[in-house]
């Protein structure tokens, strides 16, 4: 395992390394879209080479990607300057939408063109080689040293652009020349991992480190350290649940991103109340209170829609399904959940013995392979019969749920919201 997942983590590592940096200056630019946009042109250049015949790792396709990159950094350079009419961000957006587009049209005309969109998004990281790694490290080594000798002047354009201008520091050559080593990373980045992961290694440590630092090194620190737990921990979730690996990591930002915020809205309300006492929980009572009315206006008006809370509450207790239901379906109930449990563990079985035998760790000769693809087949379907019988006995539990539940839901909520406006006035 580590042998197989020590390349991708070095990948990982090496997109953390310049991405962060480069993140902090689109941050404060406020420019957040830009890198999505160049991304979306370098995969607008390597969707053209694809139907102009040539695979997506090879050199021709990196060069036409490129080419696309260095003309969209162009135009971000010289449109940053001229917005008294047209701001930036809707020159970024129309870039994007526009080279969206027309790679869809373009691969629609390449064979196997889902595939390419999906390689494009999400990448294969996990198909890297270590001379990938090298090149990529080694390219983005001389990126990191050129910003390091022109860090004075490109800092005080990303934080004072104002300031800048009136001392008459060439800010369009010096955006040019930030946009073109941007979008020479995001061209070997996109063919690294694909668009979404490098949007997140751009812009979630970035994020993260503008809430929780001011300056500068703290920040870097901070999104250095995010980009390689995170990395280490949709690495090693990809492979024990057998995931796309790329869709994985990229989910991984989004909720080390949610952990932050609700640690420091968490940090923020314990302080308030320190300072004022329980007044200061009336917007907490409010947002709960508002969120149970929510859910039992729902639950009343619509109970044959997916209800996400209680089927949460129903798997950790089943018990509370089970009071709507008579006794003959509780029997069809318990039946049918021990049946899905036993199928699903039989089914994990039996895919690790097909996983065995397909990289090589067991023989088994085509007769048993077969039987054993086939049985994989009918078991499958078997268990998919009992959820779908679990699903119609919580569709009645549901039915029966809507008022009996959910009306009394509305009112403790309606009455918890009352109880928060009246502390948030005290407050």
């Amino acid at each position: 395992m580590l042998e197989l997942l020590l390349v991708p983590f070095l990948a990982c590592l090496v997109l953390t390394g310049i991405h962060v940096y480069l993140g902090l200056h689109v941050l404060a630019r406020g420019v957040i879209f830009v890198d999505l946009a160049l991304a979306q042109l370098a995969a607008l250049g390597i969707s053209v080479a694809v139907l102009a015949g040539h695979r997506i790792q090879s050199d021709a396709a990196y060069w036409y990607a490129l080419a696309f990159t260095v003309g969209g950094s162009a135009v971000f350079a010289l449109s940053r300057w001229h917005r008294a009419r047209v701001p930036q961000e809707a020159i970024i957006g129309i870039v994007y939408a526009v080279s969206a587009a027309v790679a869809v049209l373009v691969v629609d005309r390449a064979p196997q063109g889902s595939e390419y969109i999906k390689q494009l998004l999400v990448g294969s990281i996990l198909t890297v080689t270590p001379r990938d790694v090298g090149v990529v490290a080694a390219l983005y080594a001389a990126l990191g040293a050129l910003h390091w000798l022109i860090r004075r002047p490109l800092l005080q354009i990303s934080l004072d652009p104002t300031g800048a201008r009136a001392r008459g520091r060439f800010v369009a050559a010096w955006d040019f020349v930030f946009y073109t080593s941007f979008g020479l990373v995001v061209t070997s980045s996109v063919r690294l991992a694909g668009v979404l992961m490098v949007f997140s290694y751009l812009i979630v440590p970035a994020v993260v480190g503008a809430l929780l630092a001011r300056g500068v090194l703290p920040r870097l620190l901070i999104g250095w350290g995010l980009g390689v737990i995170t990395s280490v921990l949709g690495i090693v979730a990809a492979w024990t649940w057998d995931l796309p690996p790329g869709a994985t990591i990229v989910t991984a930002f989004g909720v080390a991103l949610a952990l932050v915020a609700v640690a420091l809205g968490a940090f923020h309300l314990a302080w308030r109340v320190r300072d004022e006492g329980v007044r200061a929980l009336g917007s907490a009572i409010v947002a709960g209170g508002a969120s149970l009315a929510v859910i039992g206006v729902l639950l009343a008006t619509f109970p044959a829609m997916d209800q996400p809370w209680f089927a949460a509450l129903e798997r950790a207790a089943p018990a509370t399904m089970l009071l709507f239901l008579d006794a003959d379906e509780r029997e069809e109930y318990a039946e049918s959940r021990q049946a899905v449990i036993e199928g699903e563990a039989d089914l994990i079985h039996m895919r690790e013995m097909q996983d065995d035998v397909q990289w090589g760790r067991r023989t088994l000769s085509a007769d048993v392979q077969e039987r054993l693809r086939q049985y994989i087949a009918g078991r499958t379907e078997l268990v998919t019969g009992d959820r779908l019988v679990l699903q119609t006995l919580r569709a009645k539990a549901r039915e029966r749920q809507r008022y009996r539940v959910g009306v009394p839901l509305v009112l403790v909520g309606v009455g918890a919201m009352a109880a928060g406006f009246r502390l948030g006035r005290r407050s």
